[in-house]
């Protein structure tokens, strides 16, 4: 690591934080300024203190990391954002990247693939990880990025369940999975549930 710099990693998996963790910990060169395992949590922390780099996981309970991304950059377009996933399918990656990420890293990338990729972010590069530089030139995959919630939403969707049933049985609001419904519907450019979960079986989501 030839840049010193500040690390910030969100992601709703302490598994992955405390493996990055004890991965970069002994580094003189990197600042661990801690993590959050959301997206209001990532928000909050920034009001607080600025880190160089933010490790983002590209799939977040409260909201996609593509959306959280583009949120940051808006508000703060010095630091640099790597996203950070097990999917390196191609639209998910452009994606991040149209959103002011500075490149992408999956979770199994090693201490020399993280290091590697902070330090290109830090001079001013993009980073990509092999598996993600591949799929970057193989063509497009057009499985749309959906939230946690969303996934659980459709699952129970192609189940048959109505919204009434699927608010009761996630301890959410009937209006919380009906936003739910629109946004599937819009990501998977369906115009009724059918088409919806048929989409959604194609490309292996349920």
């Amino acid at each position: 690591m030839r840049m010193k710099a500040s690390l910030f990693i969100v992601d709703d998996h302490y598994m992955v934080i405390e493996g990055i963790r004890s991965l970069l910990q002994k580094e003189k060169d990197i600042e661990w300024l801690g993590h959050a395992t959301n997206a209001i949590s990532c928000l909050s922390f920034l009001k607080q203190q600025l880190p160089d780099v933010i490790l983002m996981d590209i799939n977040l309970p409260d909201m996609s990391g593509l959306d959280l991304c583009k949120e940051v950059k808006k508000q703060y377009p010095e630091i640099h954002i790597l996203g950070l996933s097990t999917f390196n399918q191609q639209p998910v990656i452009r994606s991040m990247m149209d959103n002011g990420a500075s490149g992408y890293v999956l979770k199994n990338a090693t201490k020399e693939e993280l290091l590697e990729a902070l330090d290109s972010v830090m001079q001013g590069k993009k980073y990509f990880s092999f598996e993600a530089a591949l799929s970057l030139r193989n063509p497009v995959n057009s499985s749309p990025v959906i939230t946690r919630r969303e996934k659980e939403v459709l699952a129970m969707i192609a189940e048959g369940f109505t919204n009434a049933e699927i608010a009761t049985k996630l301890f959410i609001s009937i209006p919380t999975v009906n936003t739910h419904r629109k946004s599937l519907l819009e990501k998977f450019e369906a115009r009724n549930t059918a088409i919806l979960i048929g989409k959604a079986l194609k490309q292996g989501l349920i």
